[in-house]
């Protein structure tokens, strides 16, 4: 007989949060967007770096305020466990924001490289230009006129 409830139980998942805990998630969920938006504000995070963040957060606030949406979800995917439903959207998320600021890094990457190599070439035709000084340009005036007042006259 109390196989069979335990048979029972494990066959219906259901997701049990006491007031207590649902109130302290939904606390760290609104927190946690308070400090985006305040990052925001003091412009420590870009508003579309924020737009993520604030999304992981209102579903945290969503998990709080409805613990049954993890169920469906749950259901959704297949899986009889809504932790490990839980932990595989978590997991998933991680891999997306790694995949995302891999990219975001590389692209910053190569435009450093080009600005680095751009600045390069504008620092060497300052000193080549500095190295010829006035006199240089002068000469070079001279034998040019030089050349000119030559073939003018042949």
């Amino acid at each position: 007989m109390r196989a069979l409830a335990i048979a029972a139980a494990e066959a219906e998942p259901q997701v049990h949060l006491t007031s207590q805990t649902r109130i302290v998630a939904a606390v760290i969920a609104i927190f946690f967007m308070l400090l985006i938006l305040d990052l925001i504000r003091r412009d420590r995070l870009q508003e579309r770096y924020s737009v993520i963040w604030f999304v992981a957060g209102l579903g945290m606030l969503a998990g709080a305020a409805f613990p049954g949406l993890l169920e469906l979800v749950a259901d959704a995917m297949g899986v009889r466990n809504t932790n490990v439903a839980l932990f595989s959207i978590v997991l998933l998320l991680l891999l997306g924001l790694a995949l995302n600021f891999s990219v975001i890094m590389s692209r910053q990457a190569a435009q450093i490289t080009r600005l680095a190599q751009e600045r390069a070439i504008e620092h060497a035709r300052k000193d080549s230009a500095a190295a010829e000084g006035p006199l240089g340009k002068d000469a070079g005036s001279r034998n040019n006129s030089a050349i000119s007042t030559t073939e003018g006259a042949a």
